[in-house]
């Protein structure tokens, strides 16, 4: 089980594939942890050295250095990513993050340009829900912990044929959910609830694929269409029959398309 300190804090992370190939590296969901991608770790691996990690309050990754707690920002995030890639000598990576994930992405591809071969961003945008409703949530989380959001979180995140065929699914989401340290979903959530990444996009120069799912209400379909907008030379795929954890309900569809996109990255 993989251990490493970065910028203060001790990173959960591990490394698949063959150690000479490119390196893809996975960007995790608010209120989720590196096994979210246990659907494209295989089929990347054969190709790819994939790097997954637990995002900072996420997993088995610190919440913040000592005597540094409270809110984190998108540039914290993508600093820690830097950090772990420099811990490992990695110097360049293909970048796949969804939600806050591709938030994060938005970010590294914008400050670390050179470090950037290609970026997959999925269920995400350059700012994503109100500055209100990112409020509410918080203070139902530090009112009553992570169980006051379980059921709508998982209304938003999944479709229904997911609720009704895929409950394996749904409990084990739930569970990653639940398990998650209160202080590091706020201190994310503050992070999403305070981006606005547009000057940034407009920076973004790295081949850029943006994935959505047809029927994700956190981040919907004209949210990546905007994200397309502003990004110069992306593209857009849209993922029929996904909400916003889309790797999970469509995960060959996905996976094809990841496989075309970053083997096509110049290296």
């Amino acid at each position: 089980m993989p251990f490493i300190r970065a910028r203060g804090i001790t990173v959960h992370y591990d490394v698949t594939g063959p150690a000479d190939a490119p390196v893809v590296i996975l960007a995790n969901s608010l209120g989720t942890g590196k096994q979210m991608w246990d659907d494209q770790v295989g089929p990347l691996a054969a190709t790819f050295r994939v790097l997954r990690y637990d995002m900072r309050g996420h997993g088995l990754t610190e919440c913040s250095p000592p005597g540094e707690p409270g809110a984190a920002r998108i540039e914290t995030l993508a600093d820690d990513v830097a950090a772990l890639l420099d811990e490992l000598a990695i110097e360049r990576v293909r970048f796949v993050g969804l939600s806050i994930g591709g938030m994060v992405g938005q970010r590294f591809a914008a400050a670390y340009p050179q470090r950037v071969e290609a970026l997959v961003l999925c269920a995400t945008g350059s700012r994503v829900g109100s500055a209100a409703v990112w409020q509410e949530r918080l203070a139902t989380v530090e009112r009553e912990g992570l169980g006051g959001i379980v059921d709508a979180v998982m209304g938003r995140w999944f479709t229904r044929a997911t609720h009704e065929q895929r409950l394996d699914v749904i409990a084990g989401f739930s569970t990653m959910l639940l398990r998650t340290p209160a202080e590091g979903y706020i201190a994310c959530g503050s992070a999403v609830r305070d981006a606005d990444l547009r000057e940034d996009d407009a920076r973004i120069a790295c081949r850029t694929l943006i994935v959505a799912g047809a029927a994700d209400p956190s981040t919907p379909p004209a949210l990546s269409a905007e994200l397309h907008a502003a990004i110069d030379g992306s593209e857009l795929l849209v993922l029929d029959d996904a909400a916003h954890i889309l790797n999970v309900e469509q995960p060959t569809a996905l996976n094809r398309a990841l496989l075309r996109f970053l083997a096509a990255a110049v290296t």
